[in-house]
């Protein structure tokens, strides 16, 4: 008698029993899902923003060896549970980057980079044939390794000598949901050796503007005179939505200029002026 009684409870409270069971059972899965899907940090001082983007307000540090549970992911930003309550953002790329000491705000950024012309449009032209694509490239690809140095996530409109439609040029930034865009020409006059400098255009006023600024500040030391900055109807920065700018870093068909501009120590001194302008844009604009 008292078995069936037992056996009559059970059949009672099965409903309770299943449903108990339903909720542990989940909560084990959650668990686990947590520390399957999670990353450990290897920088120092990793911000957890609150949107995916350095834009937004940092809501937490996270030091080297903390572990971050991955909810999900938009724009190479992980929306992340630190310490199981504080929810925010990270910069994907530098989660598990080993060569960065400390994170800066340049380093949370994403900038894309435009060497103009390429491929079949060869741009101006040295007084000796040389083209102005080729050098666009080299110095493009000079900050490119600078910037990614410093820990930031770099874009390249192009990466070889290839054609790419002026008009596709100011999508890659919206596309790589960028934080500022720099285009990178040379110069050319209507009649050889009659003009010289390097210039930094801006269209838009605001941010833009405030970006060429910064980038040609640190370009004082330049063995070229400075045109200094100027608003610049071009395509790629006027059709740009995000902070854009275009240098023209000499005048290739000028001799002097062009003497500099085809030397790797003038290419190399040059990407180190414009890495520390963007730097200190992205320092002094929050």
């Amino acid at each position: 008698m008292r078995k069936d009684l037992t056996v009559k409870k059970f059949w009672e409270n099965k409903s309770w029993i299943i449903a108990t069971l339903a909720i542990i059972i989940t909560f084990f899965v959650l668990i686990l899902s947590l520390e399957s899907n999670s990353v450990t940090v290897k920088v120092n001082q990793l911000n957890i923003r609150s949107g995916p983007s350095v834009t937004y307000s940092v809501k937490a540090k996270v030091k080297h060896g903390q572990r971050l549970q991955v909810i999900s992911r938009k724009s190479n930003w992980i929306k992340v549970i630190y310490k199981h309550r504080t929810i925010g953002w990270v910069a994907a790329w530098l989660v598990q980057n080993t060569n960065v000491q400390n994170v800066t705000r340049l380093s949370e950024a994403t900038i894309v980079l435009d060497p103009g012309h390429g491929g079949s449009d060869t741009g101006a032209l040295s007084m000796n044939g040389q083209p102005e694509k080729r050098y666009t490239l080299e110095v493009a690809k000079r900050v490119e390794r600078k910037l990614q140095a410093r820990g930031a996530r770099v874009v390249m409109t192009r990466d070889s000598d290839k054609t790419v439609p002026l008009a596709a040029r100011p999508e890659v930034a919206n596309s790589a949901s960028a934080n500022i865009f720099v285009s990178f020409h040379f110069d050319s006059s209507d009649e050889n050796n009659v003009a010289s400098g390097y210039t930094c255009y801006f269209y838009h006023d605001g941010d833009s503007k405030k970006l060429a600024k910064a980038v040609n500040n640190n370009m004082s030391d330049l063995p070229l005179p400075s045109r200094g900055v100027d608003f610049g109807n071009f395509l790629v920065i006027r059709d740009n939505s995000v902070p854009a700018i275009l240098i023209e870093g000499g005048y290739i068909n000028t001799k002097k200029d062009f003497k500099q501009i085809k030397d790797p120590a003038y290419q190399k001194k040059l990407a180190t002026d414009v890495v520390n302008g963007i730097a200190n844009y992205f320092k002094n604009n929050n």
